[in-house]
């Protein structure tokens, strides 16, 4: 929690409310959500979400040690990293479009929602995980003491580099090696690598 506490001070000093949504690593989602068609006012990627609210003295909360980790790397360089439990998981993990049939319980809650056709989303089979991308994470594959299998999304928009992605995958693994231990390895997906097996 100590790390975490700290990292929301160090974004206070090197970030404001006032030119967030111009800082480079912001205005990538901002752009990338106005170009899928989400308004980024409306639903704002995750990253600044969690950015706006350390800024606004809000802490974050400390769920788990793997939850903490992606917190506060996400907080050091500025961009979204979603974990989920994957010892659950049956079917394929997939970044896709919506048909809408599709249902999605939020985190904290029992209510099932459905996603707007076309809306980008990350599921496994018919359950949405993660809707608009990067907005709001769902229940079923939330991080809990039991879990022993989990997968992190980093998810590099320009102005980050795939050499850039790499790094924070390997700073990532380390800092999960030191206080979680487990076997851990990355890959990068793009648009001429769509596809990895997850090992388990």
């Amino acid at each position: 929690m100590e790390m975490l506490r700290a990292e929301e001070e160090s974004a206070r000093e090197r970030l404001s409310l006032e030119t967030l949504t111009v800082h480079p690593r912001i205005a990538s989602w901002r752009e990338a959500f106005r170009s899928a068609g989400i308004k980024p006012s409306e639903f704002r990627a995750s990253i600044e979400a969690m950015t706006r609210r350390a800024l606004r003295h809000q802490e974050l909360p400390s769920i788990n040690t793997l939850v903490d980790i992606g917190n506060i790397l996400s907080l050091r360089h500025i961009l979204p990293i979603g974990a989920h439990a994957i010892d659950v998981v049956t079917h394929d993990l997939v970044l896709c479009r919506a048909s809408g049939e599709e249902e999605f319980v939020p985190f904290g809650s029992d209510q099932v929602e459905h996603p707007v056709s076309g809306e980008i989303i990350f599921k496994e089979g018919n359950t949405v995980l993660t809707r608009r991308w990067s907005w709001r994470q769902a229940n079923h594959t939330m991080t809990l003491p039991t879990t022993k299998a989990i997968e992190f999304n980093v998810d590099g928009l320009p102005p980050f580099s795939k050499y850039d992605v790499e790094e924070i995958c390997q700073e990532l693994m380390g800092v999960v090696k030191q206080f979680c231990g487990g076997q851990i390895h990355y890959e990068i997906l793009t648009r001429q690598n769509p596809r990895i097996a997850i090992k388990r």
